[in-house]
Order: C-alpha cells, then structure tokens, then sequence
C-alpha cells in the first residue's frame, strides 16, 4: 500500500492538492476543510508526514487528513 503515501502538498487558490506516491494527485475543494481554508499560506505550508507516510499534519492549525480518507473524499470532522 506504499502507494498511497504521500509526496507533496500544495494548494491553489480553492484546492488542497495533494501528490501520492505512485505519480496519482488527490485534489479536493479547500471548502472541505475549514481549518486549511481559512489558514494563512504560512500556516498551509507548514505540513509534515504523519503516520508512516499515510496522513499529513499541520501542527499550526491542529489539522490531521489521511490518504485514505481523502481518496474516500471524507470531509474534516465538524467540531461540536
């Protein structure tokens, strides 16, 4: 499954994008996560792997996604 670790992260001006791997890109609408959508580029820029290579963590904005859950297209968990 090394194939849905990932490479790079990047944004645009309405998407995270995100390159795995085995040469496939994951993007996804910004909008899906507000955390990410409403942080500074610093902020954004500011990712590291996390678990094993299978998520990406933003400590600045305590922001946690894995591959699978974006290739599933799960949207950020709603704060309660």
């Amino acid at each position: 499954m090394r194939e849905q670790e990932v490479s790079d992260v990047r944004f645009d001006d309405a998407s995270l994008i995100v390159d795995l791997m085995d040469g496939r890109t994951i993007a996804v609408p910004l909008a899906r996560y507000p955390r990410l959508l409403h942080a500074s580029p610093a902020q954004r820029a500011g990712w590291e792997k996390a678990g094993a290579g299978y998520g990406i963590h933003w400590p600045d904005i305590d922001e946690d996604l894995s591959t699978d859950g974006l290739l599933r297209g799960v949207p950020a968990a709603r704060a309660n």
